[in-house]
């Protein structure tokens, strides 16, 4: 089953032009985590015991909401999930996040922020697989 964690060049770029200047943007983040976070080659931000992948998220979120904030953009809704009513059986996601942006321009202004990529490693180390929905109104 192939995993989702990170976003592709193409997919980044696709993202920006169609969503440049089309105003508020909400995220849909849709997140499995790790049993136990995997901090290889993240040896700067590794906590100094073993942790679970929602641990490592709720890290990540630490880190993560200050830089959110810097840029306009908010937490709309955070919460556990797991199993669709309409959806595929075999499909199931931890936790759901919605996160407002001002803008697209705003969105990759923080995903590019030197503070904000000096601990995203904590969300690589925690996730098994997300997906990640731009949702405009």
């Amino acid at each position: 089953m192939k995993r989702y964690i990170d976003v592709t060049q193409e997919s980044g770029r696709e993202f920006y032009l169609k969503y440049q200047g089309k105003g508020k943007i909400v995220m849909l983040n849709l997140l499995k985590f790790k049993e136990v976070a995997d901090y290889t080659n993240l040896e700067t931000i590794k906590p100094k015991q073993e942790i679970s992948g929602k641990e490592a998220y709720e890290l990540y979120m630490i880190h993560t909401l200050p830089c959110i904030e810097k840029y306009g953009s908010r937490v709309l809704f955070k919460g556990s999930s797991k199993n669709f009513v309409i959806g595929p059986v075999d499909e199931t996601w931890d936790y759901v996040l919605l996160v407002e942006h001002e803008s697209v321009e705003s969105f990759m202004s923080f995903a590019q922020d030197k503070t904000y990529l000096a601990t995203a490693g904590h969300r690589k180390a925690a996730l098994l697989d997300s997906r990640l929905l731009p949702v405009l109104e």
